[in-house]
């Protein structure tokens, strides 16, 4: 197994880049800088990058099939996004009694968003959940357990399973999807550093990992083996997609939060969007099916 290293793409110099996300329908790479409050977007055919401010904290989201909006995951709602004027509208507020926030996010198969919320003060703390907004916008609560800090959600190519963790643990769970049944530990981290953060699944049915703290993202085949390593130029990768010509790109976002002068010296493109060609190929990722 021989491991390759990505390379800087864009030095965007994020807070907290999260959400990596590949817009097959414009070719164009999406991000959020989570403590930004920004709303970040690439075109790979010229270059050009750009961001947008938003109305809060915006933690996750998926392109819809009118592909003049965006549903957005913000810290404390679900909400329509339209691309050109910059309006949002309220769907739905996300355990508004609780103090959590939203945090990773994917559209299953057949585009309904998945998608999961974090403690908002203390990550240790599990009194999250993971939810799923249906094509008629409304709002389940998914039997997958408290958690802390949500994150790796993915899904097969053929839709019927799930990835899925709670950051702490350190553990990626897999299950039967959308029955949840056959819950089980997919991967144990077991590195020294490092926890699972944002995940995508290639066109194999392989699931890419970027490991928090670990300076890596990490691919496991369907019995949860490591198959191939991506070292990463920068300490905290958060989230990974394939893009670009016929999904050979794997593109990753990073932060730079939490860490001191002395760390930032050797990792000064923490918040950057880094890019690898590992080999592997993804597919296009469903978009949201409700309507706006």
């Amino acid at each position: 197994m021989n491991n390759q290293r990505a390379t800087l793409l864009i030095d965007s110099r994020c807070t907290l880049g999260e959400g990596a996300t590949w817009c097959a329908a414009s070719g164009q790479l999406w991000w959020t800088d989570i403590e930004g409050e920004k709303l970040w977007r690439h075109d790979p055919r010229d270059g050009s990058t750009e961001s947008f401010a938003m109305p809060e904290r915006l933690a996750c989201f998926t392109p819809c099939a009118d592909a003049r909006f965006l549903l957005l995951g913000l810290a404390s709602r679900l909400a329509f996004y339209e691309i050109s004027t910059g309006k949002s509208d309220t769907i739905t507020q996300v355990e508004a009694e609780l103090p959590t926030r939203l945090n990773d996010g994917r559209c299953d198969r057949e585009g309904r968003f998945v998608f999961g919320t974090k403690h908002d003060v203390d990550d240790a703390r599990a009194i999250g959940g993971f939810y799923r907004l249906n094509h008629d916008l409304s709002l389940e609560r998914l039997p997958l357990g408290d958690c802390a800090i949500s994150n790796s959600i993915g899904f097969s190519p053929d839709g019927k399973t799930m990835y899925y963790c709670d950051s702490p643990s350190r553990q990626i769970r897999v299950c039967d999807y959308p029955t949840f049944a056959n819950d089980r530990v997919l991967v144990e981290l077991t590195d020294a550093t490092g926890v699972p953060d944002g995940s995508i699944v290639d066109a194999e049915g392989g699931l890419w990992n970027a490991q928090w703290g670990g300076a890596r993202v990490v691919r496991y085949g369907l019995d949860g083996r490591e198959t191939a390593r991506i070292d990463m130029p920068t300490a905290q990768p958060s989230c990974a997609a394939f893009g670009g010509p016929e999904f050979g790109a794997l593109y990753v976002t990073s932060a730079c939060i939490g860490l001191d002068d002395h760390a930032l010296q050797s990792d000064a493109h923490a918040g950057g969007v880094f890019v690898a060609t590992p080999g592997a190929r993804g597919i296009a990722e469903a978009v949201f099916a409700g309507k706006a």
